[in-house]
Formats: structure tokens, sequence, C-alpha cells
């Protein structure tokens, strides 16, 4: 088996052209950060598809954002002019913000609008994307979209909790589905803000346990959390599992990634990190194996980066971003996001890992 880290010549393997448009009006930004999963004898990707609206007018920003009409969610279309409000700040393509008089900025619109789409394969490279949303936000609780799906697949359910964004802040909901064909809605298991969550997919010890970034506003920084569940629902038992340090590539933030998954080693969780210049990289954990909160190694450097043209140049450039992968037959297949905007693998022998690792 080769033992060098091997991103996909074919790269990247799903981009916005492969996207058909929800609406006619709507234009595709990014199909991003998927969960992954085997089922049966297909490689299932639950894609992030990131949309806005077009605007023939320079000073009107129109966007989508879910509704309810008559039990059914549905999209709706908001347009802003800029120059009738000059509180707001247009200057990040992705948010309209305002200041809230305390020093910070509030975020008032996402200027896109994100759901979910299946994508199937039989050889884990060509994808068939479904043409039209697989699960829509709902409006309630994800008015603003749903984003970056994990998948843990528990017995024969399979668990995939994503990032819910609203007015409200950005929270993490749980579905759950045994055929990616019907899904329950299990409701919201993290308040606002709390997103990069990663479920372990076994109990141990009698218990669940999820990675999870917790965004302090008053102090502290972008860290890293594993909390317990006896359910999945009702999560506790809270601990600081990792921190951002004072340089390098982690200097920004960092988060949970793929699902963890089991080795003769202990538990292995791909996470990643961004610096001040919100450069994304990822790396590795190694995790005791009965008690997943102790950690044994961490990689020191990047073990993927964002070094390709396809993940330099983008809508929002200098990302690997991962929420899925697949450990089979000493490989680890990861499925990512290249800057916010298209799907891209790359290959790492366990071993190669496990040197990053120094064990």
């Amino acid at each position: 088996m080769c033992d060098k880290i091997i991103k996909y010549p074919g790269n990247p393997l799903i981009g916005t052209s492969d996207v058909i448009p929800s609406m006619p009006d709507f234009r595709v930004e990014g199909v991003f950060n998927c969960g992954v999963a085997r089922y049966k004898d297909e490689t299932i990707l639950l894609c992030r598809i990131a949309e806005s609206v077009q605007s023939d007018d320079p000073d009107i920003i129109k966007f989508p954002v879910v509704v309810n009409v008559n039990g059914k969610a549905e999209f709706q279309i908001v347009s802003v002019r800029r120059s009738e409000h000059p509180e707001y700040c247009f200057e990040d393509s992705r948010i309209i913000t305002q200041d809230d008089g305390n020093g910070f900025k509030k975020t008032v619109f996402l200027t896109s609008l994100s759901h979910f789409r299946v994508a199937r394969s039989k050889d884990g490279i060509h994808f068939s994307l479904d043409d039209k949303p697989t699960i829509l936000p709902d409006p309630d609780t994800e008015c603003w979209g749903m984003e970056d799906p994990r998948i843990a697949k528990i017995e024969d359910t399979y668990y995939i909790n994503y990032t819910a964004a609203s007015p409200n802040g950005a929270a993490t909901a749980l579905i759950k589905t045994v055929d990616f064909k019907n899904y329950e809605r299990m409701g919201l298991i993290f308040l606002p803000e709390n997103k990069d969550v990663c479920i372990f997919p076994e109990k141990i010890g009698g218990k669940y346990y999820a990675f999870n970034r917790p965004v302090p506003k008053a102090f502290g920084t972008p860290d890293i959390w594993i909390s317990e569940s006896a359910d999945l629902i009702h999560w506790g038992m809270h601990k600081h599992f990792y921190g951002v340090t004072m340089n390098g590539w982690e200097n920004g933030r960092v988060g949970g990634g793929t699902v963890p998954f089991l080795t003769d080693k202990g538990w292995i969780a791909i996470y990643h990190a961004a610096d001040a210049g919100n450069r994304y990289c990822l790396g590795a954990f190694l995790l005791e194996k009965n008690n997943p909160s102790r950690l044994i190694a961490k990689t020191i450097t990047p073990l993927v980066e964002p070094d390709e043209t396809y993940e330099v140049e983008g809508f929002f450039p200098n990302v690997v971003f991962s929420g899925g992968c697949l450990y089979e037959d000493g490989l680890v297949k990861i499925y990512y996001g290249a800057a916010d905007d298209k799907i891209c693998r790359v290959d790492i022998p366990i071993r190669q890992i496990y040197r990053g690792l120094g064990v």
C-alpha cells in the first residue's frame, strides 16, 4: 500500500456546474462540506448546496429564506437596497451585518441559503447528485439554512447532525434515516452558537460522546469541547478538549471535522483549524479507546492544507474542510470542501496518519 497522501488527480469530484439550481433565478454558489456514509453498495455524500439570488441592480441584494406555507417549507426571496440601509455593512459578501452598539457586528442576513442533496456513487469517485433539494431547511428553526452535515452510523441508523442557521443563531440539529430516502427530524441538540458537532458512532462505556464547538462572545476562543449523552438528544458533562494556539495554523479557530473512527491504536478524529487569516487546514487527533476525552497525540503540522488551485481559489479561498471520511482497508478516504464551492477527495494511508501523530 502506498504511504503517500494522494489528492485525487480528477479533483474536484463535484462542482457548481454539476448542480441544478433549485429555482430559475437562483445561482449556485457552492457544493461543499459533505457528510459521508456507506449505504449498501454505494458511497453516499450528503452535500451542502449554497444558493443565492441573481440581481440585475447592483444596489439591490436578493437572497433566499425558507418559510412555512400551509405546513410546507418553501423558498421566499428577500430584497435589501443598499442605499436605503446605511446602518448595514456589506463588506463580507456572505453576510449583511449591523453594529449592535456594543462594539459587535451582528449578522442580520445571510446572502445565501444552504440545503442538502444526496450524491451517490458505486466507485467513490463518480457521483450522481440529486436534481432537487433532498432535505429543505425547517422554517421554524433553520430559515437561514442548514449547513455542514456529519453522518454517524449507529447500528442500522444513520444520524445526521448539522448547523441550523436562523436569526436566533447557529444551533445544531439532528435528523435520522435508515435508507437515505425517508428522514425524521429529532430537533435541536446544541444551543446557539454551537457547531462543528461530531458524534462518535457507538456508545463508549454506556454513553454517547460528541465533539462540539461553542463560540464565546465576551471572552474565550472558538475551541473544541467534548460532551456526553445517554440518548443523543440531551447532552451534558461538557469538558473543554482542545483550544486554539498562540500562533501557527491553529491560531484562529479549531473545530471538529469528520466523524471519529476506531483503529487498533484508539479513536482517530480528523479536525479542522484556521489561522488568523482564515486559512483552513486539517489535522488529526488520537484518542483513548475507552475514554475519548483523553487526547493521546495530535499532528503538529497539517495533514491536508490548501495548496492546489481549486483549494486556493473559489467562493472563500484557501479552505479545505471536511465533515466525513471512510476508513477502509487501511486507507482513510476524506471527502472535503475546497474553497467553499466544490467537493474533492484525498486518500491518506492510516500509517501516514500514525506517523504524523508520532505513534
